[in-house]
């Protein structure tokens, strides 16, 4: 199994990563890149490096430094649209730590580094101290996802069991306890 280094991204990862997430945007999601929904993609130094709040990692492969997984976290909160209202309305910006581009490049999946990933973004919202709650969604066509997300969250939303079903997206809200899960 290869062994992973998990560390927040510097200025000098951001190619790499821009390599990892609109491969999977383009492969997983079939949507391709979509600006109203995948800015932090193009420009993840802006979303992600230059607030203290926020925070964009990486995972690099030990056995020869590619990076090969991505997440990130923001003070954003979901927005409406695209997301039904309610979530906005529940998880919002300033008090809600988003979880957001969880990408994995295929050969690496199901080897822990998403965990990894998601496990220090927990611990970093945590030590925050202003969230008061953390909030993933995912679409549930990209392999492997959804029950990811349902080891690591609670479902508030599934959007496939919602009256005109919206986008088929599931919406979470995971634990901020360090460490956990």
């Amino acid at each position: 199994m290869p062994g992973y280094r998990i560390r927040t991204a510097t200025p000098d990862d951001l190619d790499a990563a821009r390599g990892v997430m609109p491969d999977t945007v383009y492969r997983d999601f079939g949507t391709g890149y979509v600006p109203r929904r995948h800015a932090g993609i193009i420009d993840p130094a802006a979303a992600y490096l230059d607030g203290a709040r926020h925070a964009l990692l990486v995972a690099v492969d030990d056995s020869d430094g590619a990076v090969v997984a991505t997440a990130a976290l923001d003070s954003r909160g979901p927005a409406h649209p695209p997301n039904p209202p309610w979530p906005a309305a529940r998880y919002p910006p300033g008090e809600t730590a988003q979880l957001r581009r969880v990408h994995v490049r295929p050969e690496h999946r199901r080897h822990g580094p998403a965990r990894r990933l998601v496990r220090a973004l927990l611990d970093f919202a945590a030590a925050d101290g202003g969230y008061r709650a953390v909030y993933p969604h995912t679409d549930p066509g990209v392999p492997g996802a959804e029950p990811f997300w349902r080891s690591l969250a609670k479902v508030v939303c599934d959007e496939r069991e919602a009256p005109g079903d919206g986008q088929g997206i599931v919406h979470f809200e995971a634990l901020m306890t360090p460490g956990a899960p």
